[in-house]
C-alpha cells in the first residue's frame, strides 16, 4: 500500500502555487502600504497559551488541538495565530513601542476537525493584528484593509457583517436573557451547547448543529432576545465604527447575532462573506480583543485583528496560468548548452536546456510549451560564433551574440 498524505492535509503542487504566490504578494503589498510589518511565530507553542488565550469553552481547545508531550512539557500545533502573536508582542516588549503596533502574518494552522470545502486539518491563514489603539478608527482600518485585500484579488461579490458584543459589564445582562430564552429547550440541544449554556451562552448562537438550529427556529430564539444592550462607552464605540465605515465607503450589514467562535472577542466583531461559496461562505473573520493581552499576563492593551483562510480564497480566485520562462537553449552540444544556461541564469534570466540530448525538433517542441524564446546552438552557430534567438510567439529568428541578448 502506497503512503499518502494524512487525511485533512493537501499537497500544494507546482501548477497551483502561482495562486498562492499571488495571494501572498498581494498581502505584502496591501499591508505594507498601511505600515503593517510581517511577523513569523513558531508553528507550535505551550498548550497553556491556547487554553488561556483562545478559551476553554471553544471547540478548538476542547476538541480540535493537536497536542503532544515532549520532556514532560505539553506543546500544541497552533490552531490559530492571534494568541501566538500576542505572546510574541509581550515576550519582545513590543508594548513599549509607541502605538500602534501593526503586524501581519501568514502560515499553516492545525485543527482536528472534519475536512470540508476550503478547510483542511492543516490549513493556512493570513491575518493582521493592531495593538494599542482604543478608538474605533483602528477597527475600521482593519476592516478596510481586509476589503481592499480581497478587492485586489478580484473579489467583489462580498458582504461585510458587523456587530458589537460589548464589554463584560454590558454583556452580563444579555447572557442572562439569552439563558432564559434557551432554558425551555435546553434538553434538546447538543452536548456542546449544554456545556456552553453555563460557561459562555453567547457561543450557542455560533452552533452549526442542525438539530440546534431547528430548535432555535421553532422557539424563535432570535425573536425573543435582541442584541447586547451596550453601555455608553461600547455604544459610542460602535456608533463611531459605523461612521468610519461610512466615511470609507464600506457597505455593511448589522447582524446582532454575530458572535464569532472564540472567547476573547469584545466590542466589535465582523465577518466578510462571499456570495460564491455556498453555506461555508465566510472568507474573513475578526474583531476587537481588548482583554487578551492582559489575560496572557501583559498590560491592559486594546487590540483588534482578523484572519482569513487561504484555501477559501483559492476557491474563489481564477487559476493563474504559470508564466513561461525566458529562454530554452536548444543545442546538439550539451557542454555549450550547460555553459550558456548557467551564464543566462547568472544574469537574472529563467532558463532551461535539454538534459536528454533529444533531437532538435523535440527540443523545439518542448521550448514552445514552456519558454518565450529559444536560443539555438547548431553547427553553423558553433562554427561562426553566434547564437540564433527564436521568438516562440511570432516565429521570428535573429542572429545574436550573448552580449546582445543581455542588452535586449
Amino acid at each position: 500500500m502506497s503512503i499518502q498524505a494524512p487525511k485533512g492535509t493537501k499537497d500544494i503542487l507546482p501548477d497551483e502555487i502561482e495562486n498562492w504566490h499571488n495571494i501572498e504578494k498581494t498581502a505584502e503589498d496591501v499591508f505594507s502600504r498601511a505600515n503593517f510589518k510581517e511577523i513569523r511565530t513558531p508553528i507550535f507553542e505551550d498548550t497553556s497559551l491556547f487554553e488561556r488565550g483562545v478559551g476553554d469553552t471553544t471547540d478548538i481547545v476542547n476538541k480540535e488541538m493537536y497536542t503532544f508531550i515532549k520532556s514532560d512539557r505539553s506543546l500544541t500545533l497552533r490552531p490559530e495565530n492571534t494568541a501566538g502573536v500576542v505572546r510574541a508582542y509581550l515576550e519582545h516588549n513590543m508594548y513599549r513601542i509607541s502605538p500602534p503596533v501593526k503586524l501581519w502574518y501568514k502560515g499553516p494552522m492545525f485543527r482536528y476537525e472534519r475536512p470540508q470545502a476550503g478547510r483542511q486539518r492543516q490549513f493556512h491563514q493570513i491575518g493582521v493584528e493592531m495593538f494599542g489603539v482604543q478608538d474605533a478608527s483602528a477597527d475600521a482600518e482593519c476592516i478596510s484593509l481586509a476589503v481592499e485585500f480581497l478587492k485586489r484579488l478580484g473579489l467583489n461579490d462580498l458582504t461585510v457583517e458587523i456587530n458589537s458584543l460589548g464589554c463584560n459589564k454590558c454583556r452580563a445582562e444579555y447572557k442572562e436573557n439569552l439563558k432564559k430564552a434557551i432554558a425551555p429547550f435546553l434538553d434538546g440541544l447538543c452536548d456542546d451547547c449544554k456545556n456552553r449554556y453555563e460557561k459562555n451562552p453567547l457561543r450557542i448562537l455560533d452552533c452549526k448543529n442542525e438539530t440546534c438550529n431547528r430548535l432555535f427556529e421553532e422557539y424563535k430564539l432570535k425573536d425573543s432576545v435582541s442584541g447586547v444592550k451596550l453601555c455608553d462607552e461600547c455604544s459610542d464605540h460602535y456608533t463611531n465604527l459605523k461612521k468610519y465605515l461610512d466615511i470609507l465607503n464600506i457597505k455593511y450589514v448589522e447582524n446582532t447575532f454575530l458572535v464569532r467562535g472564540l472567547d476573547y472577542y469584545t466590542k466589535t466583531v465582523f465577518e466578510i462573506k462571499s456570495n460564491s461559496l455556498g453555506s461555508q461562505n465566510a472568507v474573513c473573520g475578526g474583531g476587537r480583543y481588548d482583554g487578551l493581552v492582559e489575560t496572557l499576563s501583559g498590560p491592559s492593551t486594546p487590540a483588534v485583528g482578523w484572519a482569513m483562510g487561504v484555501e477559501r480564497l483559492n476557491a474563489l480566485i481564477p487559476k493563474t496560468e504559470p508564466e513561461k520562462i525566458d529562454f530554452y537553449v536548444v543545442s546538439s552540444n550539451k557542454q555549450e548548452a550547460v555553459k550558456l544556461t548557467a551564464d543566462l541564469r547568472n544574469n537574472g534570466y529563467i532558463c532551461e536546456f535539454d538534459y536528454n540530448s533529444k533531437k532538435f525538433s523535440k527540443q523545439l517542441e518542448k521550448a514552445a510549451k514552456i519558454a518565450k524564446k529559444a536560443i539555438i546552438i547548431g553547427e553553423d552557430e558553433l562554427n561562426n560564433n553566434y547564437l540564433t534567438v527564436k521568438d516562440l510567439n511570432t516565429g521570428i529568428q535573429i542572429k545574436s551574440t550573448f552580449e546582445q541578448i543581455l542588452k535586449s
